[in-house]
């Protein structure tokens, strides 16, 4: 069960205050199979190894936010930014 919308209205990045919005399924898809891979790094610069079951992604597409169990994990070092390394199509 995805986020819900009246939840989902007051939440915002922890760090830069942009608002968010749920991830893509195209996105989860493409963002799990780098983190198979061992690709991706959160910000505190760990390997991500768990995939993701859900996720919130800021609206300007640059850091994304795990959901387990339909609580959001707000904690900044645990983001995962989505630049050249963690590249994933924002389309």
């Amino acid at each position: 069960m995805p986020v819900k919308q009246d939840l989902l209205e007051i939440l915002c990045c922890p760090v830069t205050k942009v608002g968010l919005e749920i991830l893509t399924n195209e996105m989860q898809v493409e963002l799990n199979e780098k983190i198979q891979k061992g690709l991706v790094r959160n910000v505190g610069g760990e390997i991500v190894e768990e995939p993701l079951e859900e996720g919130l992604i800021t609206v300007d597409t640059k850091t994304v936010y795990r959901v387990t169990s339909d609580i959001p994990n707000m904690i900044p070092s645990e983001g995962i930014p989505i630049g050249d390394e963690n590249l994933i199509s924002k389309s």
